[in-house]
């Protein structure tokens, strides 16, 4: 594995980027630094918010050429070949410059999504031996390698390609691979030369899974719960309000944990722990339904031990539910503007809390 050693720190970088991205018109020179001939290779812009351009050929009836380019921000760039578009059972090509100048690229099985399932040096792709190589060049960051397939068969054409964090390399002996900073799913047509952004393998169930939740468990509980704190002057409105918004709230979040199991299903992903407490949520839920159906009356010795075992329970259920929405935001790799967004509204809700608290306290 050929490198160069140029280096800039992230600030000139990106500064350099958006003045002089490169482009399939740009000419690259790798000949002397990648064993296979680069000057003959289809080329098309893969991920253009992140500035990866992939290059390509079809080398001989079993043997197919890579170049996959982008800037150099001091960290891994990844390319992943997929059966469905998903990451967890993919193979992927993995490729960095260390600070110290060395260069590797690397094969990766994508067992799961976290670092221990990832496993260096394993995977389905056949890497022909001593094609691999990793250059930056002009701020650029130049992956090459070639893949046997097998009868004359294309590479799978759903791809994966990630940027990791800055700074941070697999080091050996173990060479860990940390998690993404982000990533994107694309599907490639080698005849064409065309490639298009898939948003990964069953978007709508995925999304229609943490909208339903995100709306039934971590939005609606809450107002539900704003409801029967604050309101029971106004009896008995404020109780059919608050019981048919928690109702409301735990069919769809029902709906969404139904979706939940089905995508795990269709992805055989290791989602372990957000599962385990989505089902300790649904439990929680469950409880509530029972107990608002075993509610005593108003003048039963139990009333108080049922309303203190109701709140309660109500409370660790949302706890919990916002937790795990972040967490299941975090394993989808929805980014930064689900989670914003779904704290916005988190906002919003504590400031109505809060104003209605105090409201509270100056009537008393």
């Amino acid at each position: 594995m050929l490198v160069s050693t140029s280096h800039v720190n992230h600030f000139s970088l990106r500064q350099h980027f958006q003045l002089l991205p490169e482009s399939c018109s740009s000419n690259i020179n790798l000949n002397g630094s990648v064993s296979f001939n680069t000057t003959s290779l289809h080329c098309l812009s893969v991920w253009d918010s992140q500035g990866f351009i992939l290059r390509y050929s079809q080398t001989a009836s079993n043997l197919w050429s890579f170049v996959l380019s982008a800037p150099d921000t001091t960290s891994y760039i990844a390319m992943g070949f997929s059966t469905n578009g998903a990451m967890v059972g993919s193979s992927a090509i993995v490729g960095w410059v260390s600070s110290d100048g060395a260069g590797v690229v690397k094969q990766y099985h994508l067992g799961g999504t976290s670092p221990r399932l990832v496993v260096p040096d394993q995977g389905n792709l056949k890497v022909v031996s001593n094609s691999t190589a990793i250059i930056s060049q002009s701020l650029r960051l130049y992956m090459a390698f070639q893949l046997e397939t097998d009868n004359d068969q294309q590479p799978q054409s759903r791809q994966l390609y990630s940027v990791g964090r800055t700074g941070v390399f697999p080091s050996a002996p173990n060479y860990v691979l940390s998690e993404h900073q982000v990533k994107v799913s694309t599907s490639i047509n080698y005849v064409t030369g065309q490639s298009t952004s898939s948003g990964g393998p069953y978007v709508k169930l995925r999304r229609s899974h943490g909208v339903l939740n995100m709306i039934g468990w971590g939005i609606l509980m809450i107002i539900g719960a704003i409801v029967a704190r604050y309101f029971k002057q106004k009896d008995p409105t404020w109780f059919y309000l608050h019981t048919s918004i928690q109702l409301l709230g735990f069919v769809l979040g029902i709906i969404g944990i139904v979706c939940g199991f089905i995508l795990k299903n269709r992805l055989n992903a290791h989602v372990s722990t957000h599962k385990g407490i989505g089902i300790f949520i649904l439990v929680l839920g469950c409880l509530q339904v029972m107990a608002f159906l075993a509610r005593p009356n108003k003048e039963a010795k139990l009333r108080k031990y049922w309303n203190w075992y109701h709140q309660n329970v109500g409370r660790i259920l949302i706890i919990f539910t916002i937790a795990n929405i972040f967490y299941g935001i975090h394993l989808g790799g929805e980014g930064r503007g689900w989670s914003a967004g779904y704290g916005v509204v988190l906002c919003v809700l504590f400031i109505t809390i809060v104003v209605l608290e105090l409201r509270s306290w100056i009537r008393k």
